[in-house]
């Protein structure tokens, strides 16, 4: 088959939906698959309305030739495609990573509630957001199948008024990485001391950063050395450092910004404790590469981070923002080497079931599938 990926972000670009794109176009070609890439990266330098226009005339261009158009989500690249395939009638697949309707609820419009609370409608909703669910009912309703990279949000999916067979649940992999480098050379490189609580992601309110910052006074009284490294960019990212700076926390909160991923690894490896204190996440890949390279996870119980962390054994799950339970998770691993290695085994046990070549085993699967019953 000749698949088209459109995606988000592609390397040289930095991020899950980068690394995700990159292995499916490296390695769905080992089963006979000719793939090529269409990234929103290429068409930002254009104005925000003229870019969409350039990435669905592309997609209109190349999707020509392709047998199946994979859009990676639901409305930046999805809703070019799948315009553009109203015209090229190619199989349609759509990865749905998150609810973009809710992420932009809860960013811009004050939405509070879960996601797997948030209505398909809102009687009282801005109409932007009534404007963006309706969009995105128009594209996943035209696709042949919706990839959910977790059996949560696969249930969240389901939920949209589509027909439930077309929800496919293909967990997210991770990356082979070499585990190779010593920690205590690492940590001397990157000028730290003392303890290291790492934690990556967008700096959007969902990830809940604000309240791993609010925790550091009271675990620098435990651990006076301590430093919390915030690793990725966004638009919280000056409201994150004036809150550091309130707390008198401006030396021990490190604000990095988007990272090259070789070098987050080196950050990850040369840390004690990986905090994801979020209050939503489909399925989380920094979760899964804490794991791989052996770093203990404390995460929130939500979305499909349960499916992931078995609680106790092979990481910590807690309410997200519960300060108390956070507070206790994440010292009794900083202080405690022995419970650190116990969680740390079994975590890297655990991710096996998450390898990368089992996410493109089964991506080619489905695919193939969807081209029989097409032809």
């Amino acid at each position: 088959m000749k698949i088209l990926i459109v995606t988000g972000l592609f390397p040289p670009d930095i991020g899950g939906p980068a690394t995700y794109s990159r292995y499916l176009a490296e390695h769905l070609p080992r089963y006979g698959h000719t793939v090529s890439v269409i990234s929103f990266g290429d068409v930002r330098k254009y104005w925000p309305l003229v870019r969409h226009v350039v990435l669905f005339a592309r997609i209109l261009s190349k999707g020509k030739d392709a047998d199946v158009i994979y859009a990676q989500d639901t409305l930046s690249v999805g809703l070019p495609a799948c315009v553009a395939n109203l015209f090229l009638r190619k199989i349609f697949v759509v990865r749905v990573p998150g609810d973009q309707v809710w992420e932009k609820g809860t960013s811009s419009f004050g939405v509070a509630m879960p996601l797997e609370k948030f209505p398909l409608y809102g009687d009282n909703w801005p109409w932007f957001l009534t404007m963006m669910r309706g969009l995105q009912q128009f594209v996943v309703k035209r696709a042949a199948a919706l990839v959910a990279p977790s059996a949560y949000m696969r249930k969240v999916v389901k939920r949209w008024g589509i027909d439930p067979a077309k929800a496919v649940l293909i967990y997210n992999g991770v990356e082979e990485i070499d585990n190779t480098g010593n920690k205590a050379v690492l940590r001397g490189l990157l000028k730290f001391q003392g303890k290291l609580l790492i934690s990556v992601g967008r700096l959007v309110p969902w990830k809940g950063f604000d309240t791993l910052i609010r925790l550091m006074p009271r675990l620098k009284e435990r651990f006076p050395e301590l430093k919390l490294l915030i690793a990725g960019g966004g638009p919280l990212m000056g409201a994150l450092e004036e809150k550091a700076a309130s707390l008198s926390l401006s030396d021990d909160v490190i604000f990095t910004g988007d990272l090259e991923r070789d070098v987050l690894i080196r950050y990850l490896r040369a840390s004690d404790v990986f905090a994801l204190n979020s209050r939503y996440e489909g399925l989380s890949h920094q979760i899964l590469e804490a794991m791989s390279i052996g770093v203990p996870v404390v995460a929130g119980n939500v979305g499909g981070n349960p499916e992931v962390i078995e609680d106790g054994t092979s990481g910590y799950l807690v309410k997200p923002d519960d300060m108390e339970a956070l507070y206790g998770r994440i010292s009794a691993l900083l202080a405690d080497s022995a419970l650190r290695a116990k969680i740390v085994a079994a975590g890297k046990r655990k991710v096996t079931q998450f390898s990368n070549l089992r996410m493109v085993a089964e991506t080619h699967e489905l695919l193939k599938r969807l081209y029989a019953a097409k032809i």
